[in-house]
């Protein structure tokens, strides 16, 4: 009776709750059981309606959704039968008591902590502008990127389809035969950590952002509930933080074995560093799309190949930089406000979005679904191409080869065991099937949801 809840003399006008509002009548349950907390939200939703929707959109409210019983709900913060407005100094989400309420959970939360917006949205440009504006510059990047690369990809399409009926017009070579190598076996072992961390990031990620579609809910419950997806998120970013790290260490030695000032290792004509080639490599694939110009004589790397392995470094330091302070807030808010792990949210939530669609549409079509190239391109696990398709793909580079008189340091003639062929095709075939089925969960809960 004594918090706002309760009926207070000349009062009997307002339509406050009572204790059958929140326990029930014919359900009443403990407290502290599962069945009770996971009605909580629910509960409070059905006055407080807005409270309760912004609050299913931070972490605490989408681990709710997915049926975790531990996460923060409205009482945890509010409070049940102590309930008071921000200004009562009996409140527990006031000034004089937010703090303490905070540690109940995050043990080292301090003043700046509290700062973070438990309901904010992005839609209020007047009273969140931060967030506001960073929401839309996030869906700006989203929608331009695939808007580009997806008229890419159509305008592909046709031509693709015709390479690939040239293609089988001829017999495909059995045996041993001449392969060029393109990737080493360290850059191949090093792909294999990324494809599988990115997809248990993909999937783990994926199941919290739409935590309010029914499949989310079921993979959730399927890999042991939102604790277990947190786990295996973590640990997943800390493989891809690692191998980030080993590849910049060895590019480094890789300067240093070529004895090459930084700025030709970085901006030489054969790296993988955007020049002036690509611009032209581009303007003259669009016109052979549409069938206006032949097709270019690419080289080493395509212009789409540098653009996935900038996105590579463009994804970890963005995404893993805002994933740390979402993972250790109490950190980062001991000098910075507590309004900037909101924004961070944005951002890595966003971008991951971003990250996922776009390589389990656009740079699985690049690199396996093109029909050229269907079911699946090998070579980034064989680490070799067959000498007269790179003949055919790369034109230039091998003509560069042939020039310098380096061809043979980069081919071997050899025949790869059916075995080692069918196992790397059966984990391939996992990861593409495994990321196309998500990415169609994703686009169906985008645009039906």
């Amino acid at each position: 009776m004594d918090s706002d809840h309760g009926y207070k003399a000349g009062q009997t006008d307002l339509k406050l709750p009572t204790c059958e509002t929140c326990h029930t009548a014919h359900n009443i349950a403990n407290v502290k059981s599962d069945r009770f907390t996971s009605q909580i939200t629910v509960q409070c939703g059905k006055c407080h309606e807005q409270l309760a929707e912004t609050y299913l959109e931070t972490y605490h409210g989408k681990a709710h959704q997915l049926g975790y019983g531990q996460a923060a709900s409205c009482s945890d913060c509010h409070g049940a039968h102590n309930i008071y407005k921000m200004d009562n100094p009996k409140s527990t989400i006031g000034p004089r008591n937010i703090v303490k309420t905070c540690q109940k959970c995050h043990t080292d939360a301090n003043m700046k902590f509290t700062g973070y917006l438990t309901h904010a949205t992005h839609y209020n440009k007047e009273e969140f502008p931060w967030l506001y504006y960073t929401f839309w510059a996030m869906t700006s990047l989203l929608l331009s990127v695939f808007l580009i690369f997806g008229l890419h990809t159509l305008l592909w399409l046709p031509r693709s389809i015709g390479h690939m009926i040239k293609k089988r017009e001829h017999p495909k070579i059995e045996g041993r035969q001449v392969y060029v190598r393109r990737f080493t076996k360290t850059q191949r072992i090093t792909h294999i950590f990324v494809i599988v961390s990115f997809i248990t990031l993909a999937l783990t990620g994926m199941i919290l952002k739409f935590s309010y579609m029914d499949w989310a809910k079921l993979m959730a419950k399927l890999i042991g509930g939102a604790q277990v997806a947190g786990v295996l998120h973590r640990i997943a970013a800390l493989v891809t933080f690692g191998y980030f790290i080993y590849h910049v260490i060895s590019l480094f030695k890789l300067k240093k074995s070529k004895g090459l000032k930084l700025k030709n290792f970085i901006f030489g004509s054969n790296t993988l560093m955007f020049n002036k080639q690509d611009l032209k490599d581009f303007w003259a694939s669009i016109r052979w799309f549409i069938g206006i110009g032949p097709r270019p004589d690419y080289g080493r790397w395509t212009y789409w190949e540098k653009f996935d392995y900038f996105a590579v470094f463009w994804g970890v330091v963005v995404i893993g930089s805002t994933g740390l302070m979402l993972w250790f807030p109490e950190f980062f808010t001991k000098f910075l406000p507590g309004w900037l792990i909101n924004v961070a949210q944005i951002i890595h939530s966003d971008e991951a979005l971003l990250a996922v669609v776009f390589i389990f549409t656009i740079h699985f079509f690049n690199t396996h679904l093109r029909p050229e190239s269907f079911p699946m391109d090998t070579v980034i696990f064989t680490g070799h191409v067959p000498l007269e398709e790179y003949k055919q793909d790369r034109p230039r580079d091998y003509e560069r080869l042939v020039k310098s008189g380096k061809l043979e340091k980069y081919t071997i003639e050899t025949e790869f065991s059916p075995t080692k062929m069918k196992l790397i095709k059966i984990f391939g075939y996992l990861a593409l099937g495994v990321g196309t089925i998500l990415a169609v969960l994703i686009i169906y809960s985008l645009l039906f949801h």
